[in-house]
């Protein structure tokens, strides 16, 4: 009686299809997502058709996928079937949806088989079919209305030792536009979406990053070529590879001439300057690091140059024909940034982007507008891209609050533009308008920067679609505005069931119009995103269907930044996540004293006509090294060691160079003593310079009590030579004296190692005046004595023997042989 019960009871679950009841057998272990990780078999989705439901699809679902053992046993018995739960209500839904239970998964179809037995490591391929509508008798998913509904795929299976249970499953968004006419029944008609709401407004950014990718410590030269950390770039670029791919994609939607833009007209290139200036320096030929942990070792020669070289004219084409915009350089952290507050890497991250993208791409870019990585900044970093000329902020809906607002996921606010006022930060995670805008309070610019109007706009994307679209692709990352309630590890979940995820995120707010939420939509994938060329179609194609079904109308992005804001109150929110994702604050003061000294050493610099290289070209790379330091590529991990080792290597080899760069410049030792030829010779010295530019330079002298050294003010030396300084000197000492001698830049910072000059002068000293004196009182005195004698007539025994007549004749004696030897 009890094992009737008990294999009853077992049926009846098996059914349903529950867990297993053997936690002997299963052993089960919860996973982010809220799911079952099996320890015995493995789904996985490999495609859905339709992948987007309309008026004139096929009736019927189909599903593809993969069944694989991975564990030690046997399964036997193995079969799946497809699961419905009610249509996605709110924006949240779409990422909480995929960790329902699956008893929320109330629609079921029919189990079928998979296979008889899996042994482990084996794998089996199958296809599962359902009618989307009612009306024949058959099962279906008895869809009546457009939604974007969650999907499950359950396989169940028994291992051995076991019983029936299920064993893992799959999840997944379908979007359904329309429903055609059940298959079979005449009678149905097909269902469209609400025709009352008006087209939603779409954008879309298409970014084009990667990761820092230059050797750090690498000044600027004129034919020198340059370093790689590794040729991984080449491969993406190349055929097949994610960049290439991205581009591949968008090459689909660009119109022939002469003909409509459609989606191309929705698509704004985000292009980060760093990638295509490391792109460009490629195709000129460049090295990579037999080892990228040793930044100073062997070099071996790219393989890159072609790829590089097609891949950019590919993207030049595309510039320009499609809307162009410039993303922060090298993805840098731009809270981090505001924090350093330095001019000159402010104004290369922020200001030089759109030129580096416009002289490259040969296009003009749209300026203005900021997309920081993050999605999300804090308020000195909204001051700072004021400052330097922005008037709009593209941030995620959840890094901006509105007064007053409840803090609640599922909170839309209106479309209309509003005002955020800086200083307050609001709690919450709300979807949030479109366009709000934020008035900066006053801030001194640097001398450089010309006053701004104190106020900057900020567009908001979606967070919801932008946490589908992030998860498109390979390494999907995690975005940092992603709500901790819903954050999950994705890759769980295949690849096809994260694009369809993507899919319905897009359709979502084109099915569901609502007074309180705005027809329009901005979507924002990663910056350094892993869609491929099949991923990026079927996104596009998406719009293009929404379009089609007029659910959505293509705006373009310059369109959607131009929109005026209203006076309503919001505040900008940086995001605890985007906080903790950030560039550590460790880096800051080492970032900071570095990027003086660049600009230190700049000031110094001169640009000579002779010279090829000008010391902005020079001393950009370090500027650049330290911005790397600070990007926020590959910092979306749990674990960011491997990203801060990195950092701290780049802040360490530009520190190096830096120091090689001020060391190149001193005073070569004469060696030995050197000895003045008078008090008053003056002191040569030569002094060098070792860097490819020219420099202005003073000597420091710290001269002795016993010198005088005049200063001859600022100089100028020559790019990679010599030049002799005759020092004016007055030395009042015969001894040795020990002359310290320095360079400094004419702002007196360092240059080079000080010297000293041994220094010992002919000059007799005290010595010689007193002698000197000496002689010429005696002879004051004698020639005294002479004068007093005659003027009293009395002869000076010094004339004793002196006859006057005989002087004079033999005088003329002298004289009269004189003229005979010239005769």
């Amino acid at each position: 009686m009890t094992g009737g019960l008990f294999r009853l009871i077992t049926a009846v679950l098996t059914i349903l299809g529950s867990v297993s009841l053997l936690p002997a057998v299963a052993h089960a272990q919860p996973n982010g997502s809220g799911i079952t990780t099996p320890k015995f078999l493995k789904l996985t989705m490999d495609a859905v058709a339709p992948g987007t439901v309309t008026t004139g699809s096929d009736p019927t679902l189909t599903v593809s996928g993969t069944v694989t053992n991975i564990g030690d046993r046997v399964v036997d018995d193995v079969s799946v079937r497809i699961q419905r739960a009610a249509a996605v209500t709110s924006p949240s839904g779409l990422r909480s949806s995929l960790r329902l239970d699956q008893v929320n998964y109330e629609v079921t179809g029919p189990f079928q088989d998979v296979a008889e037995r899996l042994s482990p490591g084996q794998r089996k391929q199958f296809s599962v079919s359902i009618a989307l509508r009612d009306g024949t008798g058959a099962a279906s998913l008895g869809l009546t209305d457009p939604g974007v509904y969650p999907l499950l795929l359950n396989v169940n299976g028994e291992p051995a030792y076991g019983t029936q249970a299920r064993l893992d499953d799959a999840r997944f968004l379908l979007p359904v536009l329309g429903l055609p006419p059940a298959s079979g029944d005449a009678s149905s008609l097909p269902v469209a979406a609400p025709p009352e709401a008006a087209p939603v407004a779409t954008t879309l950014v298409w970014p084009l990053a990667d990761r820092p990718r230059m050797v750090a410590g690498k000044p600027g030269s004129v034919n020198g070529q340059p370093e790689l950390l590794d040729d991984e770039l080449a491969v993406s670029l190349g055929k097949g590879g994610r960049l290439e791919q991205l581009v591949a994609a968008l090459e689909s939607v660009v119109p022939a001439p002469g003909r409509e833009r459609g989606v191309a007209g929705s698509v704004c290139i985000a292009v980060d300057p760093d990638l295509v200036s490391t792109v460009q320096t490629m195709t000129r030929g460049y090295r990579v690091l037999a080892s990228p942990s040793d930044p100073s070792g062997a070099t071996r020669e790219g393989t890159g140059a072609a790829n590089a070289q097609a891949w950019l004219d590919r993207l030049r084409a595309l510039a320009s024909s499609m809307c162009t915009v410039a993303l922060p350089f090298a993805q840098v952290d731009l809270s981090a940034l505001a924090a350093v507050n330095d001019p000159g890497l402010s104004a290369r991250a922020l200001l030089a982007p759109a030129d580096v993208v416009d002289a490259i791409l040969g296009t003009q870019s749209l300026r203005g507008v900021s997309l920081p990585d993050s999605g999300s900044i804090d308020e000195p970093a909204g001051h700072l891209l004021r400052q330097h000329g922005y008037e709009t902020a593209v941030l995620a809906g959840s890094a901006v609050s509105a007064d007053g607002a409840p803090a609640d996921l599922d909170t839309a606010l209106t479309s209309a533009p509003a005002m955020l006022e800086p200083g307050v930060v609001v709690g919450g995670e709300q979807a949030a308008p479109d366009v709000v805008r934020v008035p900066a309070v006053s801030v001194e610019s640097p001398s450089s920067t010309p006053p701004v109007d104190p106020a900057l706009h900020v567009t908001t994307f979606d967070i919801w679609s932008a946490t589908a679209l992030a998860a498109v692709g390979s390494n999907p990352p995690t975005p940092s505005f992603t709500p901790s309630k819903v954050r999950f590890d994705v890759t769980n979940d295949s690849r096809p069931a994260r694009l369809q995820d993507a899919l319905g995120a897009m359709a979502w707010t084109a099915l569901n119009p609502a007074p309180d939420r705005p027809r329009s939509q901005l979507l924002m994938p990663p910056q350094q995103w892993g869609a491929n060329r099949e991923e990026g179609i079927a996104l596009l194609k998406q719009i293009e269907l929404l379009t089609r079904n007029n659910l959505a109308a293509p705006r373009a992005f310059a369109d959607l930044v131009a929109q005026a804001p209203d006076p309503r109150p919001y505040t900008l929110e940086y995001l605890p996540r985007a906080a903790q994702d950030a560039a550590p604050e460790q880096y800051v003061a080492p970032i900071q004293a570095q990027g003086a000294r660049v600009s230190e050493l700049l000031r110094a610099l001169v640009e000579v006509p002779e010279s090829e290289l000008t010391p902005l070209a020079f001393l950009t790379p370090a500027r650049e090294d330290l911005l790397r330091a600070l990007s926020l590529s590959d910092r979306r991990a749990d674990d960011n060691t491997l990203a801060d080792l990195h950092a701290q290597r780049r802040i360490d080899q530009a520190t190096r160079e830096l120091d090689t760069m001020f060391a190149s410049v001193s005073v070569l030792p004469p060696g030995g003593v050197y000895t003045l030829a008078s008090e008053q010779s003056p002191l040569l010295l030569v002094a060098r310079n070792e860097l490819p530019v020219a420099i202005r330079v003073m000597f420091r002298i710290e001269a002795p009590a016993e010198t005088k050294i005049t200063d001859i003010g600022e100089q100028l030396l020559p790019p990679s030579g010599t030049r002799s300084f005759q020092i004016p000197t007055e030395v009042s000492d015969s001894r040795t004296l020990v002359i310290p001698i320095a360079l400094t830049t004419p702002e007196g910072i360092a240059l080079g190692e000080a010297t000293s000059v041994s220094v010992r002068s002919n000059a007799y000293g005290q010595a010689l005046a007193i002698i000197t004196a000496c002689a010429a009182i005696l002879l004051l005195l004698l020639a005294g004595r002479r004068l007093w004698r005659r003027f009293r007539g009395q002869p000076d025994p010094a004339d004793e023997g002196f006859d006057p007549e005989t002087q004079r004749r033999a005088s003329r004696l002298r004289r009269a042989r004189q003229r005979l030897q010239r005769q």
